[in-house]
């Protein structure tokens, strides 16, 4: 035991010598690069490109020792390099993610199907524990949805979040008073009781959001009618089974019958599975992060500061389950 703490001391003086020193900068933590391609099975010239969107759909930065990109620069990233490989013949997106909001859901989708257009390679998404309201709505880019039989899907439609602090204000003896141009300036204001001339209003950017949705499921899923869709589009979420009954899935299927999907429609017999990942990130199978991580699925709602998504009370318009 003597020995052990010898040694111990022994190094614990040779870093304090290299630290007071001066000589040295030491990097315990190694910044992050651009992304790299890393290859998890398969065989063959061409590959099989496979993508992760996980956790709550946003443009929020992530915070963290170390800053990390967010998940709308990070898929741009990915989706820009992929263009650029000829060798990368289709790709496979697995969405794990309860949606989120409006304008970044739009976003991912906007970006997919720039991609597929300007590459004409099959894309196909793959639907993990959660892909409901904003992880659906992107989905729509793909040119097939294959559902596992656990998966929750659904929940089309639009929430907006907000708070109502004015009770507690009154509790502790605190007023807040707005001076405004016009008297709907501070609509959705935490600090006073909406209006029914207010509710009506955003009521109105609701119902056009939700148009905006419908109009993409129905170019998404051609053979459902706009009736059909409105039917479907009440908010409410759906097995794999059912999604798959309504015609809003096109089959179940797990993982690796995605990527042999992808293989079959981009005319394959063998392909390489690749993936990209940053530095210190560590990938070796397809399954590599889909499950894990503190931002997948309905657990990724935990770990996000959703009044930091409001923004101290501003209304926030959300593609997004959230039971």
């Amino acid at each position: 035991m003597l020995r052990i703490r010898n040694g111990l001391g022994i190094v614990l003086l040779a870093v304090a010598i290299v630290v007071t020193s001066g000589c040295i900068t030491v990097n315990l933590l190694e910044p992050p690069g651009p992304v790299r391609e890393t290859q998890v099975s398969g065989t063959g010239s061409a590959k099989i490109l496979l993508l992760d969107l996980s956790g709550v759909i946003s443009g929020q930065e992530k915070d963290g020792l170390v800053s990390q990109p967010n998940m709308l620069a990070t898929f741009k990233e990915e989706l820009t390099r992929a263009a650029k490989d000829e060798k990368i013949k289709a790709v496979v997106v697995r969405v794990n993610s309860p949606g989120g909001t409006v304008t970044a859901s739009d976003i991912l989708y906007h970006e997919l199907k720039t991609f597929k257009a300007a590459r004409k390679v099959p894309v196909i998404v793959s639907m993990m524990d959660v892909a409901a309201s904003g992880g659906y709505y992107l989905a729509m880019a793909g040119d097939a949805i294959l559902v596992h039989p656990s998966t929750v899907t659904g929940s089309i439609g639009v929430i907006m979040l907000t708070v109502n602090a004015r009770g507690l204000l009154e509790k502790v003896g605190v007023e807040a008073n707005a001076i405004t141009s016009g008297p709907r300036k501070d609509m959705g204001s935490p600090f006073r009781t909406m209006t029914p001339e207010e509710k009506a209003i955003f009521q109105g950017v609701i119902d056009s959001f939700y148009q905006r949705f419908l109009t993409v499921v129905q170019e998404g899923r051609p053979n459902l009618s706009i009736d059909q869709i409105k039917k479907l589009a009440d908010g409410r979420i759906y097995s794999g089974e059912q999604a798959k009954a309504a015609g809003l899935v096109d089959d179940i299927g797990y993982l690796d019958e995605a990527i042999e999907l992808a293989k079959r429609k981009s005319g394959l017999a063998e392909a390489r599975v690749v993936t990209y990942q940053r530095p210190g990130e560590y990938r070796n199978n397809i399954y590599s992060r889909a499950l894990s991580g503190a931002g997948s699925g309905l657990a990724g709602l935990a770990n996000v500061d959703m009044l930091s998504m409001i923004r101290g009370g501003t209304p926030q318009f959300m593609y997004l389950w959230m039971p």
